[in-house]
């Protein structure tokens, strides 16, 4: 198996198998987190993912150019168009999803940890947009880069095809902690926890909203601001909520 998959407690837990090639992406890798993300994504205890690669190389060295190497000019290339995978590029998981980045994170492995929510990272971890350099555009997200970090940085990254190291990614913004290496999966799972303990409804809407003060006009993201407060407000987790504060208990989430 390329793509294994597994809960602990409300955490799901997706890792990219394939350490001899650096997890880099075929169609089997593709295929197995379509599956593992919707089998979490469908289960009502999975609260929060984890997305992680074995081994401590690479988190994902992008696709496999295998075939594009040994393909004909003009000829056809395998694109990821399974319609979960293209989603998960555009509009993330339907759950938190959070990066723990063991290795390099490079072209459409890096375009897959800009799908995540989240993102702890090991200090020798590094992170481009090498494909200029192999001929190809980065065509799964890659080019959305100046919505994240400024302009300028975006077009380095882009056009020289170098990488960064993850403490200038943590200067950006691209990550969230960089902790020692043997610390990366458990600190990522830890943040999942600590997400899962919040409302799954609250959160779900929150994460909506968060997407739209970048994606709409603010007139548009502010409307759906108002409605996600009435909607909250009209179901149960918020008087739980409030209750269990006063109480000084742990919540009983619906």
């Amino acid at each position: 198996m390329t793509v294994t998959a597994h809960t602990d407690g409300p955490v799901g837990l997706i890792t990219l198998d394939r350490p001899e090639k650096r997890n880099a992406l075929n169609a089997a890798m593709i295929d197995g987190i379509v599956h593992a993300l919707e089998a979490h994504e469908a289960d009502p205890a999975v609260r929060a993912i984890v997305l992680t690669g074995t081994g401590d190389r690479a988190f994902c060295a992008g696709m496999d150019l295998t075939r594009v190497s040994s393909s004909e000019p003009g000829a056809p290339t395998t694109r990821p168009e399974t319609s979960t995978y293209k989603r998960l590029l555009t509009d993330g998981s339907t759950k938190p999803l959070i990066a723990a980045v063991n290795g390099t994170a490079v072209a459409g492995g890096f375009e897959l940890m800009l799908a995540c929510d989240l993102v702890i990272s090991a200090p020798h971890a590094r992170f481009g947009l090498p494909e200029v350099a192999r001929g190809l555009v980065a065509g799964a997200g890659g080019t959305f880069l100046p919505l994240r970090i400024p302009r300028a940085v975006a077009f380095e990254l882009a056009l020289t095809a170098e990488a960064i190291d993850a403490t200038r990614a943590h200067a950006l913004g691209l990550v969230n902690h960089v902790v020692p290496a043997d610390e990366v999966l458990p600190r990522a799972l830890a943040l999942a926890t600590t997400i899962a303990a919040n409302s799954p409804h609250a959160v779900r809407l929150t994460r909506g909203l968060l997407r739209d003060a970048t994606d709409l006009s603010a007139a548009e993201a502010w409307s759906h601001v108002d409605a996600a407060v009435t909607e909250v407000l009209a179901g149960p987790d918020a008087r739980e909520g409030a209750q269990a504060f006063l109480e000084r208990r742990t919540p009983q989430w619906t």
